[in-house]
């Protein structure tokens, strides 16, 4: 472990294509700001599905993880009809959460459209925040190391 408490586990990166539909983008002919949020959200369901780590897989071992934390760091735009790729990336980490790395680039010269990062807590279907890795989750990071 490194001195930050992160692992030196392999990297395990998710890549997805998303062509910017009409309905995202604001009066300026824009993507709206809120909808890399989403193109996030759909870069971690193509992780999990990649990576054995659903949302679903969670919800039946009894817990949520909902996101407590988001950086976005914008470095410029995209527009109707232009493809970007979501790349997500799992950060290993000792704790009892998720953490991911986006990096959003315009699929149309590979440069870098938005970085950003996300942590999710574990809670169970009750409520209550996990303080240690639940079962079904130490497992799969020991299948991944």
């Amino acid at each position: 472990m490194s001195k930050t408490g992160q692992s030196s586990s392999p990297q395990l990166t998710n890549r997805i294509e998303v062509k910017v539909r009409f309905s995202e983008v604001d009066s300026i002919h824009v993507v709206w700001h809120g909808n890399y949020v989403k193109y996030m959200e759909d870069g971690r369901e193509s992780f999990g599905e990649q990576y054995g780590l659903e949302y679903l897989t969670m919800f039946n071992n009894g817990y949520t993880a909902p996101i407590v934390d988001m950086k976005l760091q914008f470095k410029q735009s995209v527009s109707v009809g232009e493809t970007v790729i979501v790349e997500t990336t799992y950060r290993p980490c000792r704790s009892a959460k998720l953490i991911f790395d986006y990096v959003i680039y315009n699929k149309k010269d590979m440069s870098v459209v938005l970085t950003a990062e996300t942590t999710q807590v574990f809670m169970s279907r009750d409520g209550d925040l996990q303080l240690s890795n639940p079962d079904f989750f130490q497992k799969w990071k020991e299948r991944w190391k």
